[in-house]
């Protein structure tokens, strides 16, 4: 039985106990373990990250009564995963939170500074300090405010006993270069970083390991039989009607919209020329992707959804994660 949606009439609503409520892995990654992981043998950091983040997440939280009687807490420092997209940070974070104490957090860097807008920085704070861990998924600094906010957060998160882990494609030493005066917050920026101790992961992007390209669109027609035979909730859309909505809609609730889809079709697919519009379409194909959820669309090619501009420019790290994301979806590849 299969229902066709459109994205452009949802706007759900997303009261603060259900942004707490979705601090978990997302379905995608809800049942991976370090198991389950497959390290590249080629790539040694593979293994070495997966057994030292393991053994991590087994570490129980360090929060004794005589320290709490004294005011001081045990720190410990938290483990930062380095490494380029398609590498299986994301999975080994998940893992991580899987293995570790409840109660514990995992969202996306953005979820976290999305609940902070919503319970207002001494509540997120403490409903974070009652978790065991903290897992952190694709730490960004797009500006200064996220890099102060951040900052006084992980910082007050150690100092509560709580345990870290965050991964991101960015050393934290570097976090906000080209993006904004990074220079003008080197204290704030080297706080964060010497709160971690960064693993690297090498390895190529394993969503294409077998593809050089994404695959070519679709026709109109080809849609339409897609559409006719999704097995499950599909969500079809204008592109262009789509990137207008997601300007309207905050990104805390891109999450909720894609709550029951597993097919998303895009009719007439275009370059992107505005940079707010592109991040907020990549904040989308994340939740998707989290998802698992199939993509297929006409118009252009999916590696032709960013110009040139802004995959050499600040922000392209996060534009080539979602490229692979996209590719992913698109083929069917394993993700």
């Amino acid at each position: 039985m299969s229902e066709t949606v459109h994205l452009t009439d949802r706007n759900p609503r997303v009261s603060p106990d259900e942004l707490v409520d979705d601090l978990v892995p997302p379905p995608h990654f809800s049942t991976v373990s370090f198991d389950s992981y497959r390290p590249d043998p080629a790539q040694p950091t593979q293994a070495q990250a997966c057994d030292a983040l393991a053994a991590f997440a087994e570490q129980p939280a360090k929060r004794g009564f005589l320290s709490k009687l004294m005011g001081k807490e045990d720190r410990s420092k938290g483990i930062y995963l380095d490494g380029g997209y398609g590498v299986g940070k994301t999975h080994l974070l998940a893992s991580a939170w899987h293995r570790a104490e409840k109660p514990a957090a995992f969202g996306t860097f953005v979820e976290y500074t999305n609940l902070i807008g919503a319970l207002g920085f001494p509540r997120a704070r403490d409903v974070l300090t009652q978790m065991k861990l903290v897992c952190i998924d694709e730490f960004e600094l797009d500006d200064p405010g996220d890099t102060v906010m951040m900052s006084r957060l992980m910082r007050e998160l150690t100092d509560a006993g709580v345990r870290i882990v965050a991964t991101s494609n960015t050393l934290p030493g570097a976090l906000g270069e080209g993006r904004f005066a990074a220079q003008d917050f080197l204290r704030e920026i080297q706080a964060l970083s010497d709160q971690f101790d960064v693993l690297h992961i090498d390895g190529d992007d394993y969503r294409h390991r077998d593809l050089d390209t994404p695959p070519e669109p679709v026709s109109r027609e080809e849609l339409d039989r897609l559409e006719s035979e999704a097995q499950g909730v599909v969500a079809r859309d204008d592109f262009a009607g789509l990137l207008d909505h997601l300007q309207s809609v905050h990104p805390s609730k891109y999450r909720r919209m894609m709550d029951d889809v597993s097919e998303v079709l895009w009719d007439y697919v275009v370059t992107i020329d505005n940079e707010g519009v592109a991040l907020r379409f990549v904040a989308l194909v994340d939740r998707l992707y989290d998802r698992g959820a199939a993509m297929h669309n006409s118009g252009v090619r999916t590696d032709a959804i960013f110009t040139d501009e802004m995959l050499h420019g600040g922000y392209r790290k996060k534009y080539m994660r979602c490229l692979s994301r996209l590719t992913a979806m698109a083929s069917g590849a394993e993700r």
